[in-house]
């Protein structure tokens, strides 16, 4: 397999959000706020937790890898033949967080994956923030 047949390709997303990270920890590891703006799902927040996102077009199975609460959070997402990861990390700032998004994995053979990621995140993430803007 040449290096190139390897090397994969990530998806990033960052925004600087008006809010605090405990607020958006909140949204990013509560199962009924993530379905709001993600997937249906049986989310928890603890490394090695199996849980699954679903949606009318199919699901993702995912494990849990990484929980540093209000900083950072990451899992395995698993879809018919994509191995990837997510990786969500919250970095306070003067006017709220820098929130940064990051799907890794996608190989190159893997373009319609990398491209619906690419759509898909930056509209997940404004559901994100208009869940937030309704939050106390």
């Amino acid at each position: 397999m040449t290096k190139a047949a390897t090397e994969t390709r990530s998806v990033v997303v960052e925004r600087e959000i008006p809010h605090p990270p405990e607020k958006i920890w909140r949204a990013l590891t509560r199962p009924h706020l993530i379905a709001e703006w993600l997937m249906k799902n049986d989310f928890e927040a603890r490394e090695g937790h199996r849980f699954s996102l679903t949606a009318d077009w199919g699901g993702v199975d995912c494990v849990v890898q990484t929980v540093k609460p209000h900083r950072a959070l990451s899992y395995a997402w698993d879809t018919k033949d994509l191995r990837s990861t997510v990786s969500w990390t919250l970095t306070p700032t003067e006017n709220g967080t820098l929130l940064r998004m990051e799907q890794e994995g996608f190989l190159p053979n893997q373009k319609s994956y990398f491209q619906g990621a690419s759509v898909g995140w930056p509209r997940f993430i404004s559901a994100l923030e208009r869940l937030l803007e309704r939050l106390d």
